[in-house]
């Protein structure tokens, strides 16, 4: 039984991560800490864990995380930074922000506007794709969790890259509100979210070179695409339309054969006949893809579909926790979908 903490306990990906590590064999939540609601009991935050858990939120103490075996950081952009730097060495660390997700300290500065202060970390830190870097992961005392619209984007392309040109990938993608995260912000407003749908941070959203970052790495090809993000007026799920021109004609049972032995040894990616809804997923650490073939303009349509604060955040930071710690990769986190 390992030692956890998470700090940021009162955020969306805070709660989803003590909800997933509740029932966790292999784990027990020790810490828990805030930044703003220190001394209240968690079930003063979410009523929901009423006679459940009576955690009490700490502040976030330095030596206490020292003592962990492994601290979730569900934090903002740049201050989870300033802890990982004190931390790192100690504790072993998933940082759910996107800190150290990006290898180059001059694209991470120009994208989130912000000096990085860690730098020294960014070389140590591993990506932590699942699927993809499991080794890497097993091994690695820095995971940078993905973010959601990246995994939704990444996970479907991979096993196709090298079929289509490279030069033709947009990726149209939809996320619930919940993926802005818990705080007062004007556009999030009911009012303004219902009966509404909107794109946003067209041609500049902060995922972008994250997505472009991993693809380029995984296929020693430069490659951009055009990703544009829309706000859906429902809690969470992300779906995502991504379109690809094929290299050449395929017929959809060998791009199936392509995802079906791509993923065959990943428990949390379905490969789907049909095409997926973000209903299929909700409340669960699946990744699922359905594609068409559109012949008549030799164009590859992927959808992917994840639940935005599970496997677009929590739910892959405990996958892999899993993966660091030697255990079921599954472990924790096969719920039962939220239907309907």
């Amino acid at each position: 039984m390992i030692k956890v903490g998470i700090i940021g306990i009162t955020g969306y990906t805070g709660f989803e991560l003590l909800k997933i590590l509740y029932s966790h064999k292999d784990a027990d939540v020790e810490y828990i800490a805030s930044r703003s609601q220190e001394g209240k009991n968690i079930a003063q935050i979410y009523p929901q864990l009423n006679s459940l858990l009576s955690n009490k939120i700490e502040k976030i103490d330095l030596d206490r995380i020292k003592e962990l075996d492994a601290v979730f950081l569900a934090l903002p952009h740049t201050v989870s930074m300033e802890i990982a730097d004190k931390i790192y060495g100690y504790s072993r660390i998933i940082d759910l922000s996107a800190d150290f997700r990006l290898s180059d300290v001059d694209v991470y500065e120009k994208w989130y506007k912000s000096k990085h202060k860690a730098k020294k970390l960014i070389e140590k830190a591993v990506y932590g794709l699942s699927e993809i870097n499991k080794d890497k992961i097993k091994n690695s005392k820095l995971v940078a969790n993905p973010g959601c619209y990246a995994t939704s984007v990444i996970i479907p392309l991979l096993p196709v890259i090298n079929i289509i040109d490279i030069n033709s990938i947009i990726s149209d993608s939809k996320s619930g509100t919940s993926g802005a995260g818990r705080g007062l912000k004007e556009g999030l407003q009911f009012c303004e979210v219902n009966e509404n749908f909107k794109a946003y941070s067209v041609a500049k959203h902060r995922h972008t070179p994250e997505i472009e970052e991993f693809l380029s790495s995984f296929s020693n090809k430069h490659i951009q695409l055009t990703f544009t993000p829309h706000l859906l007026p429902m809690q969470r799920g992300m779906l995502s339309t991504i379109y690809v021109t094929l290299n050449e004609p395929m017929d959809k049972d060998s791009i199936f054969d392509l995802y079906d032995k791509f993923y065959k040894n990943s428990p949390f990616v379905r490969i789907r006949r049909e095409l997926p809804a973000t209903n299929d997923v909700k409340g669960t650490n699946f990744c699922d893809i359905g594609f068409e073939v559109d012949k008549r303009n030799n164009r590859l349509i992927i959808i992917s579909v994840i639940d935005n604060l599970i496997k677009g955040a929590s739910g892959q930071a405990v996958q892999n926790m899993n993966i660091m710690f030697n255990f079921n990769e599954t472990e924790g986190l096969l719920p039962y979908p939220f239907y309907p």
